[in-house]
């Protein structure tokens, strides 16, 4: 066995973002920017059959602020039993918290209400702790919310008080980088797992698998993950080549 195959692997988690009832994917997080993939089922049973481990899903309408996709997440869900589904987009409150979970997602990210209403969201972390993620999302080192329409703090200030919560596992998206193809943040990834020991999961910018090699060096230092977009999307590589490289 060589070194490389004898390295951790890093888990991908192939995006599913679910606008108007589509699988879309947006450019730098902008609403307008969606190009549109097709039925969201198919193309979670699509990544299913490939191999996936994950899916990360994600409701762009709710994150917005400007519908739900309720029905379509949970038929996602249920379609692609045996695969793993962290569920994003719009859960800010018990309502909806509750309404993710009987799903049947395995895990939640939240995102706005992180940094709106810190303290729904310690006693959340608090009462449901490894099912619950928290989505940082950044540009430089200024966190954005409402679905990227709003600023939500600094970085490392949030990251000290969700670390004090007992947050289990943060989601680090350079919104700058996301939808881009222009390659994920190493040095943003590598700063956030070096100021916590619980695992970071990647997100943007992925656009070759040299950009997924790149990654899985992370994984010593607590990248866990790294999920991937419009790379898969557009055809850069497939999912198979992928979980190739990431040691699956």
């Amino acid at each position: 066995m060589n070194d490389f195959a004898s390295r951790p692997e890093l888990i991908l988690l192939p995006a599913v973002d679910v606008a108007d009832g589509k699988a879309v994917r947006l450019t730098q997080g902008e609403a307008g920017s969606e190009t549109n993939y097709g039925d969201p089922v198919e193309a979670a049973v699509e990544w299913a059959k490939q191999g996936a481990q994950w899916i990360h899903l994600v409701d762009l309408d709710a994150a917005f602020g400007r519908g739900t996709n309720a029905p379509i997440m949970r038929k996602v869900i249920k379609q692609v039993k045996g695969v793993q589904v962290e569920l994003s987009g719009g859960i800010r409150d018990d309502a909806s918290l509750e309404a993710a979970l009987e799903s049947g997602a395995a895990r939640i990210n939240l995102g706005t209400a992180a940094l709106e209403n810190p303290e729904w969201a310690a006693d959340v972390i608090g009462r449901y702790g490894d099912v619950i993620a928290v989505g940082l999302d950044v540009r430089g080192t200024t966190l954005a919310a409402r679905g990227w329409t709003r600023e939500g703090g600094d970085l490392w200030t949030v990251l000290d008080r969700l670390e004090a919560a007992g947050c289990s596992r943060y989601v680090v998206t350079d919104v700058t980088k996301d939808g881009t193809l222009r390659g994920p943040n190493v040095e943003l990834l590598r700063e956030v797992a070096n100021r916590t020991p619980k695992p970071v999961v990647a997100s943007g910018g992925i656009s070759s698998l040299d950009d997924i090699a790149a990654l899985r060096d992370l994984v010593p230092l607590g990248v866990e993950g790294a999920i991937v977009g419009k790379a898969l999307y557009s055809g850069a590589f497939t999912l198979a080549e992928a979980l190739d490289v990431a040691g699956d």
